[in-house]
């Protein structure tokens, strides 16, 4: 009897030890969270997906996911290092930038897209007609964004017929702070209403509502997009950019370059995908052929991001290591044999 004790003893000692080591040996091989900022554009939204994609099937380890909120709200997300990564940052639109990253609050991972351009944009034929179309120019002499002042019978707002209306940017996206007050520094809420749409796909609905009745439009949009790869818009002019202006609205937006940017908790975390973000590079053609892609085929962002990767595979040499570019390759030719 003392003997079966002994040996029930030993037995549940070493079953013990089993799951003891299991237990230390999957805390070693946890999966890692790395979440991205979602501040509901398109593009962003892209990129996000197709670093989903990498981050899950080229690694090992990791799990990917989205914070979805304004980017005021995703960007206090980062410093508190909440939020891992924006990727498609518009760092000049972020009035506390320059001094978040000498804090080391945020971190400079890498340039995503180096050709970007934002601001207020009509069709063109509003300036210059089409013949083709037999669109008369209705505001031939609109060059700049204070010239608005002279048009606002030709931009009417169908609520308020005795003022103009203006499309702004969306409510909580850094941009529209700044172009709101463009607005009121060119005095152009003296004759327009500044009119704020719930989402990118309605203001861009509105657009291209408008551009196909060949009626006027003027609102904000910005580069790369589906629209502005599809439809002929003119960006109006504005007084040179300048940093010390441009936050009160009173000159141009910048051609800025596109950032990922990261909290500083991040190079820590994942070390491997910090490689990886930083040979993360696209551009505004390429991004815009997959976003007019998304828009013709009605097809997801998942589903546009996994045509961008099958159409542009050099990209996967040219963003990761051969052992990950390889595996990422197994599991696209593992999609494609479903």
């Amino acid at each position: 009897m003392k003997r079966n004790a002994t040996l029930l003893f030993v037995v549940l000692f070493g079953l013990l030890a089993i799951v003891g080591g299991c237990s230390s040996s999957g805390e070693e091989t946890k999966t890692v969270t790395i979440t991205a900022t979602d501040n509901g554009w398109d593009s962003q939204m892209l990129h996000n997906e197709i670093a989903g994609l990498i981050v899950e099937n080229a690694y090992d380890g990791y799990r990917f996911e989205v914070s979805t909120g304004s980017s005021t709200m995703n960007w206090q997300a980062i410093i508190a290092g909440d939020v891992d990564l924006d990727i498609e940052s518009w760092t000049d639109n972020v009035a506390t930038y320059e001094d978040d990253k000498a804090k080391g609050d945020i971190i400079d991972v890498g340039i995503l897209v180096h050709d970007s351009a934002q601001g207020l944009y009509v069709p063109r034929y509003v300036i210059e007609g089409d013949s083709e179309r037999g669109i008369k120019p209705v505001a031939p002499g609109l060059k700049t964004v204070e010239d608005l002042k002279k048009y606002p019978d030709v931009f009417p707002d169908d609520e308020d017929p005795e003022k103009g209306r203006i499309y702004g940017s969306l409510p909580g996206w850094m941009a529209d702070e700044i172009l709101y007050k463009k607005y009121e520094y060119y005095g152009l809420d003296e004759d327009f209403n500044y009119v704020r749409l719930g989402s990118e796909a309605t203001l861009f609905a509105s657009l291209t509502a408008a551009y196909n009745l060949g009626e006027p439009w003027v609102g904000y949009c910005y580069e790369p997009t589906w629209v502005t790869g599809k439809l002929d818009l003119v960006r109006l002019e504005d007084a040179p950019y300048d940093p010390a202006l441009y936050v009160e609205g009173k000159c141009s937006f910048p051609e800025q370059e596109l950032k990922i940017v990261s909290s500083n908790k991040f190079a820590d975390k994942a070390p491997d995908l910090l490689e990886f973000f930083k040979k993360y590079k696209t551009g505004s053609e390429l991004v815009s052929q997959a976003l007019a892609y998304l828009d013709d085929t009605g097809a997801s962002h998942k589903e546009t991001a996994l045509w961008l990767l099958k159409e542009n595979d050099h990209l996967l040499d040219e963003w990761l290591p051969a052992e990950n570019a390889q595996k990422m390759r197994a599991y696209l030719d593992g999609i494609d044999g479903n």
